[in-house]
């Protein structure tokens, strides 16, 4: 009961709950008259304060990063164009889509046809009003094959765009269930011409307007007076985001006053975290995970056999405890997990055998070393991960060589262009947006180079099928196919692990879409001192 109080705690102290609707909740939560009085007086007492400027220190930043939002990458741009930035819809803590700009999505009886009514009155940074015709060029711009788009995955399916008045018309090649859930895609930020004329404008409908922005270093927003929902975000008069990507200095940067949220709190330094005062670990299992990604098209991982004794030769139990200390759950070479609503829970564990990877690696003919690129930008604790799986591999006589690569260009250089490396992905509201982000053939994020054309088929069919039980066995089959013979070694799920300065920042509600509250923090946060 305490987990479900705690939630609706945070709900009113961010206004998305009345104070009637919350007694009545924690009435049927089993909460006594008394406890649900106090709870409520606590809760509505955290409404958020006008003011001041929030600052974030953030792994994840690079000096080639861009402003344009198709080519959002790692932390620093996620987080930052949800500042700026203005979506369609957006994913709540519970799951659910909640509309923004489009005010109503529809579709037709076979899911083919999706109707969006885009919301009156809402104001771009440049003073122009967003439109029907904005909407369908950011779709349009995005779904453009030489667009690069991280979002050009799961907008393969799109036949045609059309603005008519105010609603634009999407229809789709094969039915899609889904489709509201890949509208909150985070790269699909609404701009003017949808950025056909400057992606780099760093313009859109968001609660701050782009003050800063030096790639590597520092990012910055003030309040944008006009912001159409102004009563829920963009509370502090000014937002920066600091880059610091090595975690000592981040942690010491919050422990300093220097900032006063920061991500990827290292699992091992968490202990010492909650003894710091005013400091509180916010900490939330999701749908993230961090692989060890092989290219299945380049030697010498184009051989199965290899790839097999690789994952064989993973002490994924061992690196739990070791890596994330148990702040998450043990993979399985394939990256869903419970999270998700059409999880396969009946498929067996894959265990660590070097036995049987020992057999696997003579199997595939190969000698000599393995080389292994990792950073302390890939996820927290990439370094030590890197070095116990090499311990574990030497048990089965593979031998790995680690390249420890800067974290300046890690993402550009070295991620999804070098044939075996460590990274992170943060999952997707679906399965059918994860497997088409990441690993439909086609899909320009495919990390491992996983082009399998009945895997694909599979997607289509899945994305496309109505019946729960049905599309859940096809995901199953897929989930199959891409452990046994994929690229992908998962070792585990991770949880997103922050911390804030409880002192001086209130508002932060738990949310397991993505770490800093999906993004969200900076602008839905306040200054409470």
């Amino acid at each position: 009961m305490q987990t479900e109080l705690d939630h609706l705690s945070e709900l009113a102290g961010k206004g998305r709950i009345s104070r009637r609707d919350f007694l009545g909740r924690a009435a049927a939560l089993g909460a006594s008259a008394a406890l649900a009085t106090t709870l409520a007086g606590k809760a509505f007492a955290a409404t958020p304060v006008k003011g001041g400027i929030i600052k974030a220190g953030l792994q994840g930043g690079e000096s080639t990063n861009s402003l344009d939002p198709a080519l959002n990458l790692s932390q620093v741009t996620y987080s930052f164009c949800k500042q700026w930035g203005e979506f369609l819809v957006r994913l709540t803590p519970d799951g659910s889509v909640e509309n923004l700009i489009a005010e109503e999505i529809g579709a037709s009886a076979d899911a083919k046809t999706w109707t969006m009514k885009i919301r009156n009155g809402i104001e771009f940074h440049n003073g122009k009003t967003v439109t029907a015709e904005d909407v369908a060029a950011t779709l349009e711009r995005h779904a453009d094959e030489k667009s690069k788009s991280g979002a050009l995955g799961v907008l393969k399916g799109i036949k045609t765009i059309k603005a008519s008045g105010k609603e634009v018309v999407v229809t789709l090649g094969d039915a899609d269930a889904d489709f509201p859930y890949l509208m909150a895609d985070y790269h699909l930020v609404i701009q003017p011409n949808g950025g056909k004329d400057n992606p780099n404008a760093g313009i859109s409908a968001g609660p701050y307007k782009v003050t800063v922005n030096q790639p590597g270093v520092k990012h910055g927003g003030e309040r944008f007076a006009n912001y159409w929902r102004g009563d829920k975000a963009g509370h502090a008069d000014q937002i920066e985001i600091v880059v610091i990507n090595d975690p000592t200095a981040r942690l010491a940067a919050l422990q300093g006053g220097q900032v006063h949220l920061i991500n990827r709190v290292e699992p091992k330094v968490v202990d010492l975290v909650k003894r710091m005062p005013g400091v509180s670990i916010e900490n939330v299992a999701g749908r993230g995970y961090y692989p060890f990604n092989m290219f299945c098209d380049t030697a010498p991982f184009d051989n199965n056999d290899l790839r097999m004794a690789l994952k064989l030769a993973m002490d994924r139990e061992e690196m739990l405890d070791k890596i994330l200390r148990g702040y998450g759950s043990v993979g399985n070479d394939f990256p869903i997990n419970e999270a998700y609503p059409l999880f396969s829970s009946d498929i067996e564990q894959r265990k660590f055998d070097p036995e049987k990877a020992a057999a696997a690696y003579k199997k595939s003919g190969h000698s000599g070393s393995i080389l292994l690129r990792t950073s302390d930008v890939a996820f927290p604790g990439a370094v030590d991960a890197a070095q116990l799986y090499q311990q574990s591999c030497a048990k089965a006589g593979i031998k790995i060589e680690i390249k420890r690569e800067p974290g300046d260009g890690y993402w550009s250089e070295v991620w999804n262009k070098q044939p075996f490396s460590l990274s992170y992905w943060g999952g997707r509201p679906t399965q059918g947006q994860m497997y088409s982000t990441g690993y439909l053939s086609t899909a320009d994020w495919n990390d491992t180079r996983f082009k399998r054309p009945e895997f694909d088929k599979m997607l289509y069919t899945a994305r496309a099928e109505l019946d729960q039980a049905k599309r859940k066995a096809i995901y199953r089959d897929m989930a199959m196919l891409m452990r046994d013979e994929g690229g992908l070694i998962v070792p585990f799920f991770n949880q997103f692990v922050d911390a804030a300065n409880t002192k001086k920042v209130g508002g932060w509600v738990k949310n397991p879409n993505g770490e800093m509250m999906d993004g969200y923090a900076l602008n839905e946060c306040w200054l409470s001192a």
